[in-house]
């Protein structure tokens, strides 16, 4: 009271505590975001710590294996890739061959239809000839041996064109005079008893054989020799 007479309070202003409150006040918020902001990095921090060398390890194996299993499966597809260009290969390799072999061996119906014809011609012109050799030209009175001669000129040179045609188309005759016996190539027909050659030697040839591009067309017909006695 006796304060008050004088003009002197002892208590402060209003503006004064507002002013004070607002400056504790400022100053509580900034230490409540320094708390908040050193919390955030505990917890940071705390969350790298939580990743331990065993947690690291066995998320390198799980990565290690994953790497391993598709290294696998890209080793299978590469085999599988590989094995199926093979295949395709193979493919068209033998369908090649096949082409080529149907090419080559198209004709041999037709030509073994004309070994007959060779035979006949081979046969025709050995006995003109043993015939013409026989002749006795002085006394041909008739004018016959020029005429056989003629057939002789003529039945040879039809065998020899006809040998070049077969040769052109890989037709080939083969004679195995004096051959080991070979049921592939040969066609043993009688035996011929000889101490003199190897048994199992062809001795005779009836018939001569044929090839086509190596292929037997026709076996040659023989005799073979056997132990005599």
């Amino acid at each position: 009271m006796a304060f008050q007479r004088f003009g002197i309070s002892s208590s402060a202003s209003p503006q004064s505590n507002e002013k004070a409150t607002s400056e504790n006040g400022g100053t509580a918020t900034d230490n409540s975001d320094n708390v908040k902001e050193n919390t955030s990095s505990d917890d940071e921090g705390k969350g790298e710590e939580d990743l331990t060398m065993e947690d690291l390890i066995k998320l390198v194996t799980e990565k290690e294996e994953l790497l391993k299993t598709k290294q696998e499966e890209n080793e299978k597809m590469k085999d599988k890739v590989l094995r199926t260009y093979a295949d395709m290969e193979n493919i068209m390799d033998r369908t090649k061959r096949e082409a080529e072999n149907s090419k080559k061996f198209a004709i041999q119906n037709f030509a073994k239809s004309l070994l007959d014809v060779a035979d006949n011609l081979d046969r025709a012109s050995s006995v003109v000839k043993e015939s013409f050799a026989k002749i006795d030209t002085s006394k041909d009175t008739t004018g016959a041996v020029p005429l056989l001669k003629t057939l002789l000129e003529g039945v040879e040179m039809t065998e020899k064109q006809l040998a070049e045609v077969f040769k052109k188309f890989g037709v080939e005759k083969y004679d195995p005079t004096n051959e080991e016996f070979d049921p592939n190539r040969h066609n043993a027909v009688f035996q011929v008893p000889d101490d003199t050659k190897s048994p199992d030697t062809v001795a005779v040839v009836l018939k001569p054989g044929y090839t086509l591009h190596d292929r037997i067309i026709r076996p040659a017909e023989v005799g073979v020799t056997i132990k005599a006695g």
